[in-house]
């Protein structure tokens, strides 16, 4: 059984959450994949992860790099992977969806990441259609939403 966290993202943006949450995943010694629902948005992700802070940056790799890894690490070395596809080169325990990707597969993972933008109708309903999908599964499932200080908050 997977643990399934919904994030409904309305005061930060992607950009913001996902590099502390792969931190906390990092420090727990988890690999993680992180799934986006378009090339451009993996490209994206790629640049801010290495840049996001002036004094660290998140170790990752992409199937982009797998052609001509500059690194030398082959796919399944890095902690952390970017992906369009269900992929999971790293054995990650945590998967991540953004951007409306969704993933077909929740049990070979110890947690799954919902993050969604909650200004985006659209978004709020295919979270809620996964939401209702979940549930009907053996998967525990929560939901996160940051109060006014900005911390996360598990509601009902």
């Amino acid at each position: 059984m997977s643990e399934v966290l919904f994030y409904h993202l309305d005061r930060l943006p992607l950009e913001r959450v996902l590099p502390e949450l792969l931190e906390k995943c990092l420090e727990r010694q988890w690999n993680a994949v992180v799934q986006l629902g378009s090339e451009e948005r993996c490209e994206a992700l790629d640049a801010l992860l290495w840049t996001y802070r002036d004094d660290s940056f998140l170790s990752h790799g992409s199937p982009r790099d797998s052609a001509g890894d500059t690194s030398g690490k082959p796919a399944q070395a890095h902690p952390i992977w970017l992906t369009t596809g269900e992929d999971n080169p790293n054995g990650a325990q945590v998967r991540f969806l953004a951007d409306g990707a969704e993933a077909d597969n929740y049990a070979d993972y110890q947690r799954v990441v919902l993050l969604f933008d909650g200004n985006d109708s659209d978004a709020v309903e295919r979270a809620r259609a996964v939401w209702n999908s979940v549930k009907a599964t053996s998967h525990e499932a929560t939901y996160w939403r940051q109060n006014e200080r900005g911390r996360w908050e598990k509601k009902g």
